[in-house]
């Protein structure tokens, strides 16, 4: 008889007990293990001494913040963190991006949704080696021979659209800030130069999304913070 693999273990960061308790519910009924801490301290002793699979973690903990939790574990995990708090500054939502989170959930959250972009942070993490071609809803884009197409047909792009498209496509669904977009595709002196990225956004958008004038296919936009493509 095989034995069953023990679900995932998800690190949940709150010291509300009514969010803990909720997120106990909608992680069990996915398929994972929550793993509660209610401080930074304790959030630290409890992954160190049996790392998790993810981390959720809320912005605003009684020893500290999320944004320096989630600096403390990059020092040494890769594991997927996904900050979630009520609070709506955007500063805030990039300076946890930056330290390393690997998205942004505000609350109140759709249970779906949550579930849906820790199920994706897990897909990055295991999946191997880089795919050669990705292909996401009639979107073709072939990183090896530098070619797009939609729908079969081929888009022709210039050197930086490509690398802008190639950098949120190897990231698809987490949120990228302009910063990081920037400075990987540009270039660290380039890293403020916000005007300089929604210039070649609404170009590569122009070029594969497709003209039905409503919400953008592939690439969204996080308002203040970043874009994201999808998953």
């Amino acid at each position: 008889m095989t034995e069953q693999a023990a679900p995932p273990r998800i690190l949940v960061v709150d010291d509300e007990p009514q969010i803990v308790r909720a997120l106990k519910v909608v992680l069990r009924e996915a398929g994972f293990v929550a793993v509660p801490a209610e401080t930074v301290s304790e959030a630290l002793d409890v992954a160190s001494v049996r790392p998790p699979e993810a981390a959720i973690i809320d912005l605003v903990l009684p020893d500290g913040d999320g944004v320096q939790l989630t600096r403390s574990l990059r020092e040494w995990t890769a594991m997927p963190i996904l900050v979630l708090s009520a609070v709506g500054d955007e500063d805030q939502k990039v300076k946890a991006l930056e330290a390393g989170a690997d998205d942004y959930i505000t609350k109140p959250f759709g249970t779906r949704e949550l579930v849906a972009r820790l199920q994706a942070a897990l897909r990055r993490v295991g999946g191997g080696d880089e795919e050669p071609v990705l292909e996401v809803d009639g979107l073709e884009v072939d990183f090896a021979a530098h070619l797009v197409r939609r729908e079969g047909e081929a888009i022709h792009l210039t050197p930086i659209e490509f690398d802008l498209l190639r950098v949120l496509a190897r990231n698809r669904g987490r949120l990228m800030t302009h910063r990081r977009l920037l400075t990987d595709v540009w270039g660290p002196e380039y890293a403020d130069d916000i005007q300089i990225l929604r210039t070649h956004i609404a170009r590569l958008r122009a070029k594969i999304e497709p003209e039905e004038g409503g919400a953008p296919r592939y690439i969204v936009t996080d308002p203040g913070v970043g874009y994201r493509m999808t998953d």
